[in-house]
Protein backbone atom coordinates (compact mmCIF):
# COMPACT_ATOMS: atom_id res chain seq x y z
CA UNK A 1 0.00 0.00 0.00
CA UNK A 2 2.87 2.39 0.78
CA UNK A 3 4.50 1.93 -2.63
CA UNK A 4 1.09 2.30 -4.32
CA UNK A 5 0.31 5.45 -2.36
CA UNK A 6 3.70 7.04 -3.02
CA UNK A 7 3.60 6.29 -6.74
CA UNK A 8 0.04 7.61 -7.08
CA UNK A 9 0.82 10.85 -5.24
CA UNK A 10 4.04 11.49 -7.15
CA UNK A 11 2.24 11.06 -10.47
CA UNK A 12 -0.91 12.97 -9.46
CA UNK A 13 -2.93 9.76 -9.56
CA UNK A 14 -5.67 8.42 -7.30
CA UNK A 15 -5.10 6.09 -4.35
CA UNK A 16 -8.16 3.84 -4.37
CA UNK A 17 -8.91 1.27 -1.68
CA UNK A 18 -11.23 -1.57 -2.57
CA UNK A 19 -12.13 -4.53 -0.41
CA UNK A 20 -11.58 -7.96 -1.95
CA UNK A 21 -14.08 -9.99 0.06
CA UNK A 22 -15.21 -12.61 -2.44
CA UNK A 23 -13.57 -15.56 -0.68
CA UNK A 24 -16.25 -16.14 1.94
CA UNK A 25 -14.36 -18.98 3.64
CA UNK A 26 -11.45 -16.65 4.44
CA UNK A 27 -13.39 -13.49 5.24
CA UNK A 28 -12.62 -12.10 8.72
CA UNK A 29 -15.32 -10.04 10.41
CA UNK A 30 -13.23 -7.01 11.39
CA UNK A 31 -10.67 -7.18 8.57
CA UNK A 32 -11.97 -4.10 6.75
CA UNK A 33 -11.97 -2.08 9.96
CA UNK A 34 -8.34 -3.07 10.60
CA UNK A 35 -7.30 -2.10 7.08
CA UNK A 36 -8.60 1.43 7.50
CA UNK A 37 -7.23 1.69 11.04
CA UNK A 38 -3.79 0.86 9.66
CA UNK A 39 -4.09 3.37 6.82
CA UNK A 40 -5.16 6.04 9.30
CA UNK A 41 -2.22 5.29 11.61
CA UNK A 42 0.19 5.70 8.70
CA UNK A 43 -1.73 8.76 7.49
CA UNK A 44 -2.23 7.21 4.06
CA UNK A 45 -5.49 8.89 3.19
CA UNK A 46 -7.25 7.26 0.27
CA UNK A 47 -9.01 9.25 -2.46
CA UNK A 48 -11.80 6.71 -2.92
CA UNK A 49 -12.96 3.74 -0.84
CA UNK A 50 -16.05 2.16 0.75
CA UNK A 51 -15.96 4.70 3.57
CA UNK A 52 -15.36 7.74 1.34
CA UNK A 53 -17.28 6.78 -1.78
CA UNK A 54 -16.24 7.90 -5.23
CA UNK A 55 -16.96 7.66 -8.94
CA UNK A 56 -16.10 3.93 -9.13
CA UNK A 57 -18.36 2.79 -6.27
CA UNK A 58 -19.14 0.28 -4.92
CA UNK A 59 -15.69 -0.65 -3.63
CA UNK A 60 -16.52 -3.94 -1.90
CA UNK A 61 -16.31 -6.77 -4.38
CA UNK A 62 -19.23 -8.53 -2.68
CA UNK A 63 -21.36 -5.56 -3.79
CA UNK A 64 -20.25 -5.83 -7.44
CA UNK A 65 -21.48 -9.35 -8.25
CA UNK A 66 -23.72 -8.31 -11.15
CA UNK A 67 -20.77 -6.54 -12.77
CA UNK A 68 -18.63 -9.68 -12.65
CA UNK A 69 -21.47 -11.85 -13.92
CA UNK A 70 -21.93 -9.53 -16.90
CA UNK A 71 -18.33 -9.98 -18.01
CA UNK A 72 -18.28 -13.70 -17.28
CA UNK A 73 -21.27 -14.14 -19.58
CA UNK A 74 -19.60 -11.93 -22.19
CA UNK A 75 -16.64 -14.30 -22.15
CA UNK A 76 -18.96 -17.29 -22.59
CA UNK A 77 -20.69 -15.61 -25.54
CA UNK A 78 -17.29 -14.94 -27.13
CA UNK A 79 -16.30 -18.58 -26.72
CA UNK A 80 -13.54 -17.59 -24.29
CA UNK A 81 -15.16 -19.27 -21.27
CA UNK A 82 -17.61 -22.11 -20.72
CA UNK A 83 -20.07 -23.60 -18.24
CA UNK A 84 -18.80 -26.46 -16.10
CA UNK A 85 -21.15 -28.83 -14.27
CA UNK A 86 -18.60 -31.08 -12.57
CA UNK A 87 -19.45 -31.99 -8.98
CA UNK A 88 -17.02 -31.54 -6.11
CA UNK A 89 -16.79 -35.33 -5.82
CA UNK A 90 -15.79 -35.71 -9.47
CA UNK A 91 -13.21 -32.95 -9.22
CA UNK A 92 -11.70 -34.41 -6.04
CA UNK A 93 -11.46 -37.85 -7.65
CA UNK A 94 -9.89 -36.39 -10.80
CA UNK A 95 -7.27 -34.44 -8.83
CA UNK A 96 -6.37 -37.43 -6.65
CA UNK A 97 -5.91 -39.61 -9.72
CA UNK A 98 -3.62 -37.06 -11.37
CA UNK A 99 -1.56 -36.68 -8.21
CA UNK A 100 -1.08 -40.45 -7.98
CA UNK A 101 0.10 -40.40 -11.60
CA UNK A 102 2.59 -37.65 -10.76
CA UNK A 103 0.75 -35.08 -12.86
CA UNK A 104 -0.25 -31.51 -12.04
CA UNK A 105 -3.88 -31.68 -10.77
CA UNK A 106 -5.28 -29.33 -13.42
CA UNK A 107 -8.89 -29.47 -14.58
CA UNK A 108 -9.30 -32.16 -17.25
CA UNK A 109 -11.59 -30.06 -19.51
CA UNK A 110 -14.46 -32.50 -19.07
CA UNK A 111 -17.09 -29.84 -19.83
CA UNK A 112 -15.10 -27.77 -22.33
CA UNK A 113 -16.78 -29.04 -25.49
CA UNK A 114 -20.35 -29.72 -24.42
CA UNK A 115 -22.96 -29.01 -27.09
CA UNK A 116 -24.73 -25.66 -26.75
CA UNK A 117 -28.14 -27.36 -26.53
CA UNK A 118 -26.98 -29.61 -23.68
CA UNK A 119 -25.53 -26.63 -21.82
CA UNK A 120 -28.76 -24.64 -22.11
CA UNK A 121 -30.75 -27.53 -20.69
CA UNK A 122 -28.38 -28.25 -17.82
CA UNK A 123 -27.98 -24.66 -16.58
CA UNK A 124 -31.72 -24.65 -15.85
CA UNK A 125 -31.54 -27.50 -13.35
CA UNK A 126 -27.91 -28.08 -12.34
CA UNK A 127 -25.30 -26.20 -10.36
CA UNK A 128 -22.63 -24.65 -12.58
CA UNK A 129 -19.50 -22.52 -12.64
CA UNK A 130 -17.89 -20.62 -15.50
CA UNK A 131 -14.34 -21.57 -16.47
CA UNK A 132 -11.70 -19.82 -18.56
CA UNK A 133 -11.19 -21.44 -21.97
CA UNK A 134 -7.41 -21.51 -22.41
CA UNK A 135 -6.25 -21.73 -26.05
CA UNK A 136 -4.25 -24.86 -26.82
CA UNK A 137 -0.66 -25.06 -28.05
CA UNK A 138 0.11 -21.35 -27.84
CA UNK A 139 2.48 -19.09 -25.96
CA UNK A 140 1.26 -16.49 -23.46
CA UNK A 141 3.69 -13.65 -22.86
CA UNK A 142 3.93 -11.66 -19.64
CA UNK A 143 5.89 -8.41 -19.79
CA UNK A 144 6.89 -7.52 -16.26
CA UNK A 145 8.56 -4.12 -15.89
CA UNK A 146 11.03 -5.44 -13.29
CA UNK A 147 12.03 -8.66 -15.03
CA UNK A 148 12.73 -10.21 -18.38
CA UNK A 149 9.83 -11.27 -20.57
CA UNK A 150 8.15 -14.39 -19.19
CA UNK A 151 6.71 -16.98 -21.58
CA UNK A 152 4.01 -19.45 -20.51
CA UNK A 153 2.95 -22.50 -22.51
CA UNK A 154 -0.85 -22.48 -22.67
CA UNK A 155 -1.06 -26.26 -22.19
CA UNK A 156 0.41 -25.73 -18.70
CA UNK A 157 -2.26 -23.18 -17.71
CA UNK A 158 -5.25 -24.45 -15.74
CA UNK A 159 -8.76 -23.64 -16.96
CA UNK A 160 -9.50 -21.50 -13.94
CA UNK A 161 -12.98 -21.04 -12.47
CA UNK A 162 -13.98 -17.41 -13.08
CA UNK A 163 -17.47 -17.36 -11.61
CA UNK A 164 -18.45 -19.75 -8.80
CA UNK A 165 -21.78 -21.48 -8.32
CA UNK A 166 -22.81 -18.96 -5.64
CA UNK A 167 -22.37 -16.06 -8.07
CA UNK A 168 -19.11 -14.87 -6.54
CA UNK A 169 -16.10 -14.33 -8.82
CA UNK A 170 -12.66 -15.74 -8.21
CA UNK A 171 -9.73 -13.36 -7.77
CA UNK A 172 -8.70 -13.51 -11.43
CA UNK A 173 -11.96 -12.27 -12.93
CA UNK A 174 -12.63 -9.72 -10.18
CA UNK A 175 -9.20 -8.10 -10.25
CA UNK A 176 -9.13 -7.71 -14.03
CA UNK A 177 -12.65 -6.29 -14.21
CA UNK A 178 -12.11 -3.91 -11.29
CA UNK A 179 -8.69 -2.73 -12.44
CA UNK A 180 -10.04 -1.97 -15.91
CA UNK A 181 -13.21 -0.22 -14.77
CA UNK A 182 -11.35 1.79 -12.12
CA UNK A 183 -8.69 2.96 -14.54
CA UNK A 184 -5.74 1.17 -12.95
CA UNK A 185 -2.63 1.80 -15.07
CA UNK A 186 -0.01 -0.02 -12.97
CA UNK A 187 -0.66 -3.43 -11.39
CA UNK A 188 1.67 -3.94 -8.42
CA UNK A 189 1.57 -7.40 -6.82
CA UNK A 190 3.82 -9.77 -4.96
CA UNK A 191 6.00 -12.07 -7.06
CA UNK A 192 4.07 -15.08 -5.77
CA UNK A 193 1.43 -14.13 -8.36
CA UNK A 194 3.84 -14.41 -11.29
CA UNK A 195 3.10 -18.07 -11.95
CA UNK A 196 -0.61 -17.38 -12.42
CA UNK A 197 -0.14 -14.26 -14.56
CA UNK A 198 -1.01 -16.07 -17.78
CA UNK A 199 -4.67 -16.14 -16.73
CA UNK A 200 -4.63 -12.39 -16.16
CA UNK A 201 -3.07 -11.79 -19.59
CA UNK A 202 -5.67 -13.99 -21.28
CA UNK A 203 -8.56 -12.18 -19.63
CA UNK A 204 -7.31 -8.79 -20.79
CA UNK A 205 -6.89 -10.15 -24.31
CA UNK A 206 -10.27 -11.89 -24.36
CA UNK A 207 -12.08 -8.76 -23.17
CA UNK A 208 -10.15 -6.56 -25.63
CA UNK A 209 -8.88 -4.30 -22.84
CA UNK A 210 -5.58 -2.46 -22.64
CA UNK A 211 -3.27 -4.12 -20.15
CA UNK A 212 -1.77 -2.15 -17.26
CA UNK A 213 1.97 -2.18 -16.66
CA UNK A 214 2.85 -5.14 -14.44
CA UNK A 215 5.23 -4.93 -11.47
CA UNK A 216 5.76 -8.05 -9.37
CA UNK A 217 7.57 -7.04 -6.19
CA UNK A 218 9.89 -9.33 -4.20
CA UNK A 219 8.62 -11.22 -1.17
CA UNK A 220 9.92 -9.92 2.16
CA UNK A 221 11.99 -12.54 4.02
CA UNK A 222 12.91 -13.24 7.62
CA UNK A 223 16.61 -13.17 8.58
CA UNK A 224 16.71 -16.95 8.03
CA UNK A 225 15.48 -16.33 4.42
CA UNK A 226 12.06 -17.89 5.10
CA UNK A 227 8.98 -16.04 3.89
CA UNK A 228 7.89 -13.23 6.24
CA UNK A 229 4.65 -14.55 7.69
CA UNK A 230 2.42 -14.61 10.74
CA UNK A 231 4.24 -17.65 12.08
CA UNK A 232 7.70 -16.08 12.23
CA UNK A 233 7.16 -12.35 11.75
CA UNK A 234 4.89 -9.66 13.09
CA UNK A 235 2.58 -8.92 10.16
CA UNK A 236 -0.18 -7.04 11.97
CA UNK A 237 0.17 -3.27 12.13
CA UNK A 238 -1.39 -3.31 15.60
CA UNK A 239 1.67 -5.15 16.96
CA UNK A 240 3.97 -2.29 15.94
CA UNK A 241 1.61 0.20 17.53
CA UNK A 242 1.56 -1.76 20.79
CA UNK A 243 5.37 -2.01 20.82
CA UNK A 244 5.76 1.76 20.55
CA UNK A 245 7.05 2.04 17.01
CA UNK A 246 6.35 5.36 15.33
CA UNK A 247 4.30 5.19 12.11
CA UNK A 248 6.81 7.33 10.20
CA UNK A 249 9.57 4.92 11.25
CA UNK A 250 7.71 1.87 9.96
CA UNK A 251 7.06 3.63 6.64
CA UNK A 252 10.71 4.68 6.40
CA UNK A 253 11.82 1.09 7.01
CA UNK A 254 9.29 -0.36 4.57
CA UNK A 255 10.59 2.05 1.94
CA UNK A 256 13.87 0.13 2.08
CA UNK A 257 12.17 -3.21 1.47
CA UNK A 258 12.93 -3.39 -2.24
CA UNK A 259 14.12 0.19 -2.86
CA UNK A 260 17.31 2.11 -2.11
CA UNK A 261 17.82 5.83 -1.66
CA UNK A 262 19.96 7.16 -4.56
CA UNK A 263 22.39 8.69 -2.03
CA UNK A 264 22.46 5.60 0.18
CA UNK A 265 20.52 7.28 2.99
CA UNK A 266 18.62 5.05 5.41
CA UNK A 267 16.63 7.74 7.18
CA UNK A 268 14.49 10.15 5.19
CA UNK A 269 11.04 11.74 5.29
CA UNK A 270 7.93 10.41 3.59
CA UNK A 271 7.92 13.53 1.39
CA UNK A 272 11.45 12.78 0.21
CA UNK A 273 10.53 9.18 -0.54
CA UNK A 274 7.47 10.17 -2.57
CA UNK A 275 9.55 12.65 -4.56
CA UNK A 276 12.26 10.09 -5.39
CA UNK A 277 10.32 6.83 -5.68
CA UNK A 278 9.67 5.12 -8.99
CA UNK A 279 8.27 1.62 -9.42
CA UNK A 280 10.96 0.82 -11.99
CA UNK A 281 13.62 1.30 -9.30
CA UNK A 282 12.37 -1.63 -7.22
CA UNK A 283 15.04 -4.30 -6.70
CA UNK A 284 13.75 -7.84 -7.25
CA UNK A 285 16.22 -9.35 -4.75
CA UNK A 286 14.26 -10.49 -1.69
CA UNK A 287 14.65 -7.91 1.11
CA UNK A 288 15.31 -9.08 4.68
CA UNK A 289 13.08 -7.77 7.46
CA UNK A 290 15.37 -7.12 10.42
CA UNK A 291 13.49 -6.19 13.59
CA UNK A 292 16.68 -5.01 15.29
CA UNK A 293 17.30 -2.58 12.44
CA UNK A 294 13.75 -1.26 12.83
CA UNK A 295 14.31 -0.80 16.57
CA UNK A 296 17.51 1.12 15.85
CA UNK A 297 15.69 3.35 13.40
CA UNK A 298 12.89 3.96 15.91
CA UNK A 299 15.48 5.10 18.44
CA UNK A 300 17.09 7.45 15.92
CA UNK A 301 13.75 9.09 15.19
CA UNK A 302 12.91 9.50 18.88
CA UNK A 303 16.28 11.08 19.67
CA UNK A 304 15.88 13.60 16.84
CA UNK A 305 12.27 14.49 17.70
CA UNK A 306 11.26 17.57 19.68
CA UNK A 307 10.38 16.83 23.31
CA UNK A 308 6.83 18.11 22.82
CA UNK A 309 6.29 15.66 19.96
CA UNK A 310 7.68 12.74 21.96
CA UNK A 311 5.44 13.65 24.89
CA UNK A 312 2.38 13.84 22.63
CA UNK A 313 3.14 10.43 21.14
CA UNK A 314 3.65 8.83 24.56
CA UNK A 315 0.42 10.34 25.90
CA UNK A 316 -1.53 9.17 22.84
CA UNK A 317 -0.03 5.71 23.21
CA UNK A 318 -0.98 5.46 26.90
CA UNK A 319 -4.51 6.67 26.21
CA UNK A 320 -5.04 4.08 23.49
CA UNK A 321 -3.69 1.36 25.78
CA UNK A 322 -5.90 2.69 28.62
CA UNK A 323 -2.89 3.11 30.90
CA UNK A 324 -3.12 5.39 33.94
CA UNK A 325 -0.26 7.92 33.78
CA UNK A 326 1.03 11.22 35.12
CA UNK A 327 1.79 13.80 32.39
CA UNK A 328 4.34 15.59 34.56
CA UNK A 329 6.20 12.33 35.14
CA UNK A 330 6.05 11.55 31.43
CA UNK A 331 7.65 14.91 30.66
CA UNK A 332 10.45 14.28 33.15
CA UNK A 333 11.29 10.89 31.62
CA UNK A 334 11.60 12.17 28.04
CA UNK A 335 15.32 13.05 28.33
CA UNK A 336 15.98 9.49 29.51
CA UNK A 337 14.00 8.07 26.59
CA UNK A 338 15.96 10.18 24.11
CA UNK A 339 19.39 9.17 25.45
Amino acid sequence: AWFDYAFAKKNKGQFIVRIEDTDKDRTVADAEEKVFAALDWFNLMEDESPRKGGSYAPYRQSERLEIYKKYALELVNKGKAYYCFCSKERLDEMRQKKQKEGKVPMYDKHCRNLAKEEVQERIKKESWVIRLRVPENTQIIMKDELRKEIVFQSNDVDEQVLLKSDGYPTYFLAVVVDDHLMGVTHMVRGEEWLTSSAKIILLYDFLDWKKPLFFHTPIIRNPDKSKFSKRQGHTNVSWYQEQGFLPEVVLNYLSLMGWSHPKGKEIFSREEFIQLFDLKDINVAAPIFDLKKLEWMNGMYIRKSQKSKVKSQIVDFYKKQKVIFDEVLVEKTIPLIQE
